[in-house]
């Protein structure tokens, strides 16, 4: 597991929407993290990954705790 998202393109900023799920997904895949290693890092189950990143699931409190894991601000969650 590597932690560093320097090249990442996580969201569309020319349609100036944000789908939080796909953010969370391509944050996750960008610091090479697995579901199962987002959710150890963060203390969430791999399920409730699975469902936020389907866009099923967009509680705040668990976008901090991700966004925390991730060592990004929860603000490229939680915008629009």
């Amino acid at each position: 597991m590597t932690n560093s998202i320097h090249n990442i393109d996580a969201f569309d900023t020319c349609r100036g929407h944000v789908h939080i799920g796909d953010t969370v997904r391509r944050f996750r895949e960008a610091v090479g993290y697995s579901i199962e290693d987002l959710a150890l890092t963060c203390g969430l189950t791999g399920a409730e990954i699975t469902r936020i990143e389907q866009g099923a699931d967009v509680n705040p409190g668990r976008l901090r705790r991700i966004a925390a894991a991730l060592r990004v601000p929860a603000s490229m969650f939680l915008l629009n």
